[in-house]
């Protein structure tokens, strides 16, 4: 059961992870330091699997993995610890808060302990651990061993420095949030630092006191496994905690990433009939959709513009009486005005076909009184939508009804 509580933990982390891992490109330095520090865990949760520990086990060097989870937590910790003292240290009082002080300090000083522990360790883990047999389960098979007491000692330093600083930031954050969403996530994430702190305080005691007082394996065993759940449960409420303030943004993200997908043959045609109009070829539909130049809402808001750039050069080659032809067509339609826009579009880009441009530029779309980039890109979802269901016989058909220009042969 507890292996399967491993990979519950170690997978809900690694997904935490991939969902900010956006913040690598586009965040500012603190929170791409948060997604260091959900990439750091994960690594390090998954090296204490069963299935991660045997692949590691087969390189020569006795408990491996141990060491590596250590230099995976250690990363993870200093870049959780960077983070907060970077986001919830800002003053803009003349005299900066105590706290505020002291979180900033620790996180200079962090790097450079880090660097000192992550070395302290490699010496002790080769000297002073005893690796003569390589062990199920490192804390249980080496307690009682003073060299494995110090090696952890000198590890859980940093957790302990970090769990109280951090507890102790979001604690605060979450009572001065304003937003309910932000207030129940800083606040889980605050109780997780603390159970953490309680956990690193639990561990350095259980082999301490294996060291003092021999305790027995059965005894041992119950500890550590106590101390493995409440360490999983903690990580479970720090990825709830994390998730809950972003899922507005995350709906945010779906939502756009939905309209793309809806006004894509729209914007597709128009740009690939006037190649320049985007910063860049258009692609296919899903090369479009999982690219990562840049985030979603700025994709929408160049889409909407190339839009609106194309359907003014289509000016030059729609016939005067074409939008007029397009209302008297979509009279009956249940959406009848962006389905008129749609059919002028179609039939415009039929026309701008033949290569010949009407001497005079026709009227512009009618005006729409778009207040932002969402309200322009919901009127092009519903003129897509009429769009995508136009063939070319009732492109064709539209034209000849305004008949203005010479129909050529379909390019």
């Amino acid at each position: 059961m507890f292996d399967y509580f491993k990979y519950l933990t170690a997978a809900v982390m690694t997904i935490i992870a991939v969902w900010r891992f956006p913040a690598v490109r586009y965040a500012d330095a603190h929170r791409r330091a948060l997604w260091g520090g959900y990439a750091g865990f994960a690594v390090a949760l998954w090296l204490y699997t069963p299935v991660a520990m045997r692949a590691v086990d087969r390189i020569p060097v006795v408990d491996l993995s141990a060491l590596l989870r250590h230099f995976a937590s250690t990363a993870a910790i200093l870049a959780a610890l960077t983070y907060v003292a970077t986001s919830y240290g800002k003053s803009s009082e003349t005299v900066v808060p105590r706290h505020v002080t002291v979180s900033r300090w620790i996180a200079r000083a962090s790097y450079k302990a880090g660097a000192i522990g992550v070395t302290l360790l490699t010496v002790l883990f080769f000297t002073v651990l005893d690796r003569a047999t390589p062990s199920q389960n490192f804390l249980i098979d080496h307690a009682g061993q003073w060299g494995a007491a110090v090696y952890m000692t000198v590890f859980y330093f940093f957790p302990l420095i970090t769990t109280a600083v951090c507890g102790y930031q979001w604690t605060r954050a979450a009572r001065q949030a304003e937003c309910t969403s932000m207030r129940v996530g800083l606040g889980l994430m605050g109780v997780s630092m603390w159970m953490g702190l309680i956990h690193t305080v639990a561990r350095v005691a259980i082999l301490w006191g294996a060291v003092v007082f021999p305790l027995s394996s059965s005894t041992v065993q119950l500890l550590v496994d106590a101390t493995v759940v409440w360490m999983n449960l903690l990580f479970l409420i720090v990825a709830v905690g994390a998730s809950i303030p972003t899922t507005r943004a995350a709906a945010a993200r779906w939502k756009t990433w939905c309209t793309l997908y809806r006004i894509y043959p729209l914007w597709f045609d128009l740009v690939d009939a006037f190649p320049g109009t985007s910063l860049y070829p258009p692609g296919s539909r899903l090369a479009e959709l999982i690219h990562m130049r840049v985030p979603s809402d700025v994709r929408l808001d160049r889409w909407t513009q190339d839009i609106a750039d194309a359907c003014e050069k289509l000016r030059y080659y729609a016939p005067k009486e074409l939008l007029f032809a397009a209302e008297d067509m979509t009279a009956s339609h249940a959406d009848p005005e962006p389905a008129a826009e749609a059919y002028w579009i179609r039939a415009a880009l039929q026309a701008a076909d033949t290569g010949r441009a009407g001497r005079y530029a026709t009227v512009p779309l009618k005006a729409k009184p778009f207040v932002d980039t969402d309200s322009e890109a919901a009127w092009l979802t519903r003129v897509s939508m009429a769009y995508s269901r136009i063939t070319t016989v009732q492109a064709r058909t539209l034209l000849g009804r305004s008949a203005e220009v010479e129909i050529g042969p379909k390019q």
